[in-house]
This record gives structure tokens, C-alpha cells and sequence, in this order.
């Protein structure tokens, strides 16, 4: 509570949403109680302190005061069976959905003041419902009352700056949703496999011979490929073997198609150029649009790629040969070569999250995911379809963080954004099925039980998460978990892998699946999993997941062998990483058909796909998902976490017009 508060209402001149005349209150560490407490990740030790004057931006995130109604929203416009189908909100509606009480923002304010910070030395968001200022170490933590430390990351030797408890004044509890950094460790990383990701790839692909022999990769509905698919994955492999050759994507400039790179990933143009010629030569000397997403200060940079190298402040577009990212490359090769000539955007976003303490250190130290939506949100038209392989153990990202990271996921999902987030290439956990192996499987609630571990954002209720067809399972809980104990919807879609012709669940690792700890399963998808869980024996793996979790992954597409190029030469990729960017594309191929129907884009995908969309699936019932000393979850008739939410393989344009 306030302690004493000063004799004159003293008129602050801050901004015009703040009200004109606040109570310049003074706040007492008495009165201080802990917001937010947590036991540190495994995997993470105490390293040493930083130094005072190391430069932290904070970003304090204020509670939304209409966003039950924003959820509501979302659920209609993308039920395929409401009356608002397809009726997505404009950014100026959701921004007002978002937008806080005049009392939070006075009382947040208000507590700022008390340690000199002013409106100069704040950033808002539009809906001012996010407040981000850079202040030194020994000035947060005289704010939250707390100790920031450097922690090390044993297996890597990253290193965070961050504490693993904070406190408020407790009469400010209720204005503040989340703070960060503060108590999130987690690392992004790319949801590819550690071990057959990338080889040498033959010097020319097999389907590019004449006369190829033929394979049946869907008996019931006569879909045949060359038969070098089941060696090589390739675009006219994708386009026969989900039933898309022939379909001639536009230009509409009301359509597009995006890609996320994080962790210092260029997508190099020749190598583009390379795979567009040789896989797409109609795309040869095409250009997609840059974005640098710079980290704290939020500029915008934009420019058409063409072919020379071009630098960049924030997020950059570095174009030397060598500096060529894999997953960049497999993203933007593939995601835009399917659905060329579909207007298509690369963001780039600075800053690489494990970082050297230092105080000459200049690099962003948010969580990306905060970055990218703090700027992504801002911006008036946005791509229709946005493909992310990254995400990391659900675990160890708090969830008052990950439950607000998916609560501005469901903005774009409100405005018409599918949002594909890969689901990981570790199983139900980790990828390790034989006990002589050491688990990473262990819960961090103090108790050191072994458990699945969720992905996110993959587990987000509000994410479409990807899996692959080769035995998909990995981390994808990590945006599909984040909402388990309120009926959050999720807007995020997540993709796990398939492999072979016809396709099964991917067995070169192990596609992500399973059910989030945080999130709750979202009511489109109680018919699906309930049956799947219905057929499980008795006591299957009780006590290692949430049966009523969100599950994931929802869709599955081709995710192994997939034919890029790097550093100038062809190269064999595998990962749900991958896979996501694969159905990216061929959503934003659906979207080029509803516009030439005269329809609206497909939004968020999930209430659609677990309804009327299960009928352009194919279903993939071999295979399974191994992790945590298990043989994970079965791949089995309609849905489940051994293949993908609904059923594994990607949409069938044919089917789904």
C-alpha cells in the first residue's frame, strides 16, 4: 500500500492518456510482495553479478481490460460456422480491445516516478498496454526490490542476466500483468534436427530425371509422385504429393506470405537464385521484401532484395557468402518458392537473446518474440501468413510471460494473421527413448520428476503448430501451452513433420507432440483429442503429461531431405523447421484462391482446420513421437500428437478450394 503520499496533486505533464492530475505517491519497501517467484531451470547456474551499470530493457506489460472480448472475437471470425467468418478486426479495433484502464496506467506511472523515470525515458505501445525503458541493474533492482545475477547455461555457455524473484508495492499487483526480463530463461532456439539436419545433396535431384518412375502416395485419392521424392524433397515433389500442380498462384497484392529470422539467420540472395533455378525457374531474378526489426528503438527498415549486398542497422541483411543461415535459407527457399509470385516479406531481428554480460555490450537482450510483436503490431497491414521455426522448452518460460507473449499472438490471429510455429524435433521431451541414455525430462517445480516436455509457442492454444511426417514430436507446446488454466483460445497453428512416400511420421528425430502444462485444450479440439485419448490403454503414461492440456501439433507436412542450397551448393535439410515453412506456403496459396473467390483470408486456422478442414487432410497412422525414456505417442486413425493435430500431412489444395 502507499505509505504516504505527498500534500498537493501535482500536475505531471506525461502524455494525454495519463490522467491530468495523479497522486506523486511515495512507495516504502515494507510495502513491497512478491509478484512473481520461480526456481531456476534446469540447466542453468549462477554464474556471477552483473555490473550496476549494466543497461536492462524493461519491458512492463499492464493488464489488457477487454481482451475476454478480443478472444470472443477471434473464436467467431475464424468459425468457419459463425456468421462473422472472415470478419477480422482492423489494428485500430484491437488496440482499443487492449488498451488498459486509466488507473493502471496512472498507478504504473505514478510507482515509475518514485525512481526518476519520466515519459522521456519510456517507450508505449500503441494500445499502451506495453511501457519499455533501458535503465542500469542497480536501478530495476531497487524498482522490484530483487537481485539480478548472470546465469550460465551449462550445455552451451550462454549467459542471461536475470533474477528468479521480484517483488511490487502489492496495491500495484493488479496493474501489472508481466515484467521482463526478469524470470524467463529461455533460449531460443531452431526447431531443427541436432544430428541429420543438414548433408551433402546429389548433384542433381532425382526428380529431375526424364521419364521418372511413379509411386503412390495416397491410394484413396490416386496422387502419384516421381519416385526420387522418397530420397529428395523438392517443389514439384510438395505440389504433386499435396495435390497442387497446375494451380497457378497471383500476384494480388492483398495477399502475402512472411518469414521470421532470429539468432543472427541471413537468408542469402544467390543461394535463393540458385534453388529458384533449379526448382522454380519462373521465380528466377524475383525479390522479396526485408524487414529489420531493430530491438530497442523499434525502427523500421525496408527494402526489395535484389542482388547485391546491403547492410542494415538492427536486424541485418548481410549478404556474405559464408554468413548464409540454414534456416534462413530453408525458410525463404521454400516458403516463397511455393507460393511465387505471392508478395513475400523476410524480418530480421536483432539481437541474439544469450549474450555476453557486459557493459559494452550492445546487444538486445528481450526475448524476441517481445520484440518482433512489439513491432509487428504496430504496422497498419500485415502478411497473411507468417511462418516461425523457432520456440524452446515451455518450462522454462514463466507463464505469467508466456500467457501475455500468446495474448499478443491472438492480435494477429483477431486480424487475420495465420500464425505457423514449428513444433520441434525432440518427441514428447527430448528425443531419447533408451533408458542407458541420460533424460532431460525432469520437471522444474522442485520435485525432479520425469515428465513430456511442452514446447513453446507450439503448445499457445491460439498457434497453429506444424509437425513433421517422420515421427513429429518436439517442443511446439510452447506457444500452444501458454494458456491452460482460463479458456484462452490460441492463435497460432503448430506444424510437426512427415517423411517418405507415402508419408509417415518422421523417424530421422522425432516431430514435437503432446499437451501443454500451461494451456488448457481449447474447445475446437475437444472431439479430436478426446477420441485419441479414449483409445490410449489405461494408465498410458499417467503422471508424465496433461491429458487436458492443449494439443499439439494440429497440421504435419514433409520435413525431411528437403533439397535447399548454401554457401552455393545443394544441400539435404531436415526439422520441423522445415516443415512450417513448407505449409506456410501453400497457405498462402489457399488465401490466392479465396481471393479470386471473392472470400476473405483464412486468419487464424485452428477452429477451421479441426472441423471443416479434415476432409483435405491426409492421415498419416504410422509412426510415432519417442522422448523421456518412451516410445512417445502413436500415430493412429484421425488425430494425434505421434503425427500432428488433426491429420498429419499438409492441406490438399484440390479438396480444400
Amino acid at each position: 500500500m502507499l505509505v504516504k503520499v505527498r500534500a498537493l496533486c501535482t500536475r505531471l505533464v506525461l502524455s494525454s492518456f495519463v490522467s491530468p492530475c495523479i497522486l506523486a505517491a511515495v512507495f516504502d519497501q515494507k510495502d513491497y510482495t512478491i509478484k512473481e517467484e520461480i526456481l531456476h531451470p534446469r540447466g542453468w547456474v549462477r554464474h556471477s553479478k552483473p555490473s550496476p551499470d549494466y543497461p536492462i530493457t524493461l519491458r512492463i506489460g499492464l493488464p489488457q481490460s477487454d481482451f475476454p472480448i478480443l478472444e470472443k472475437r477471434l473464436y467467431e471470425v475464424s468459425d468457419p460456422d459463425h456468421k462473422r467468418y472472415g470478419q477480422h478486426l482492423s489494428r485500430e479495433e484491437v488496440e482499443e480491445l487492449v488498451s488498459p484502464h486509466a488507473e493502471s496506467l496512472d498507478s504504473v506511472t505514478t510507482w515509475l516516478a518514485n525512481f526518476n523515470v519520466g515519459e522521456k525515458n519510456v517507450t508505449r505501445s500503441p494500445a499502451k498496454d506495453w511501457i519499455r525503458m533501458t535503465l542500469p541493474v542497480k536501478t530495476i533492482e531497487k524498482m522490484l526490490d530483487t537481485t539480478y545475477h548472470v546465469w550460465e547455461h551449462v550445455g552451451s555457455g550462454d549467459k542471461l542476466v536475470r533474477t528468479t524473484r521480484y517483488k511490487l508495492p502489492a496495491s500495484l499487483h493488479r496493474h501489472v500483468d508481466v515484467i521482463q526480463p526478469t524470470t524467463a530463461f529461455g533460449r531460443v532456439q531452431t526447431h531443427k534436427s541436432t544430428i541429420f539436419d543438414i548433408k551433402e545433396a546429389p548433384v542433381k535431384p532425382s526428380v529431375a530425371d526424364s521419364a521418372p518412375e511413379r509411386i503412390v502416395a495416397d491410394a484413396a485419392s490416386n496422387i502419384t509422385v516421381d519416385a526420387g521424392c522418397n530420397s529428395t524433397i523438392t517443389i514439384p515433389c510438395l505440389l504433386q504429393l499435396y495435390n497442387a500442380v497446375g494451380y497457378v498462384p497471383s500476384d494480388n497484392p492483398n495477399n502475402s506470405i512472411a518469414v521470421t529470422g532470429y539468432l543472427e539467420e541471413y537468408a542469402n540472395i544467390q543461394d535463393l537464385q540458385s534453388f529458384y533455378a533449379e526448382q522454380r525457374p519462373d521465380a528466377l531474378n524475383s525479390s522479396f521484401t526485408f524487414v529489420s526489426v531493430a530491438g530497442e528503438g523499434q525502427e523500421l527498415f525496408l527494402h526489395t532484395v535484389d542482388l547485391q549486398s546491403v547492410g542494415f542497422l538492427g536486424g541485418i541483411n548481410s549478404q556474405t557468402a559464408w554468413q548464409a543461415g540454414s534456416e534462413a535459407n530453408l525458410d525463404v527457399q521454400f516458403a516463397f518458392g511455393i507460393s511465387h509470385p505471392i508478395p513475400a516479406t523476410f524480418y530480421s531481428t536483432a539481437g541474439r537473446p544469450p549474450f555476453n554480460p557486459d557493459i559494452k555490450t550492445k546487444q538486445n537482450t528481450n526475448e524476441p518474440y517481445g520484440d518482433w510483436l512489439d513491432f509487428v503490431l504496430k504496422q497498419d497491414k500485415l502478411p497473411l501468413t507468417i511462418s516461425t521455426s523457432y520456440g524452446d522448452d515451455e518450462q522454462t518460460v514463466p507463464e505469467s510471460y508466456a500467457r501475455r507473449i500468446c495474448a499478443e499472438f491472438a492480435q494477429l490471429g483477431a486480424r487475420g494473421v495465420s500464425l505457423l510455429f514449428s513444433s520441434g524435433d525432440t518427441g514428447v521431451g527430448d528425443g531419447i527413448w533408451n533408458p542407458g541414455y541420460p533424460t532431460t525430462c525432469i520437471s522444474n517445480d522442485g520435485k525432479n520428476t520425469t515428465k513430456f516436455l511442452p514446447s513453446f509457442p507450439a503448445g499457445y492454444v491460439n498457434s497453429d503448430a506444424l509437425g513433421t511426417t517422420n515421427a513429429a514430436n518436439d517442443l511446439v507446446c510452447y506457444l500452444l501451452g501458454v494458456l491452460s488454466n482460463t479458456p484462452f483460445i490460441s492463435s497460432v497453428t503448430a506444424v510437426g513433420g512427415t517423411s517418405l512416400i507415402p508419408e509417415v511420421a518422421v523417424s530421422t528425430w522425432y516431430s514435437g507432440g503432446g499437451f501443454s502444462d500451461y494451456f488448457s485444450r481449447p474447445s475446437y479440439q475437444d472431439d479430436a483429442v478426446t477420441e485419441y485419448l479414449k483409445r490410449l490403454p489405461n494408465g498410458t503414461y499417467q503422471g508424465l503429461f496433461n491429458p487436458k492440456g492443449r494439443a499439439y501439433p494440429d497440421v504435419s507436412a514433409q520435413s525431411d531431405n528437403l533439397r535447399t542450397f548454401q554457401f552455393g551448393r545443394a544441400r539435404l535439410i531436415g526439422g520441423t523447421s522445415a516443415a512450417t515453412p513448407v505449409f506456410a506456403g501453400f497457405v498462402a496459396m489457399l488465401n490466392d484462391a479465396r481471393f479470386k473467390a471473392r472470400q476473405q483470408p483464412l486468419g487464424f486456422l485452428n477452429p477451421l482446420l479441426y472441423s471443416r478442414g479434415v476432409a483435405g487432410f491426409n492421415d498419416i497412422t504410422a509412426g510415432h513421437n519417442p522422448g523421456c525414456w518412451t516410445l512417445g505417442f502413436n500415430a493412429t486413425k484421425g488425430w494425434d500428437p505421434g503425427k500432428c493435430i488433426l491429420r498429419l500431412g499438409l492441406w490438399n489444395i484440390s479438396k480444400s478450394q
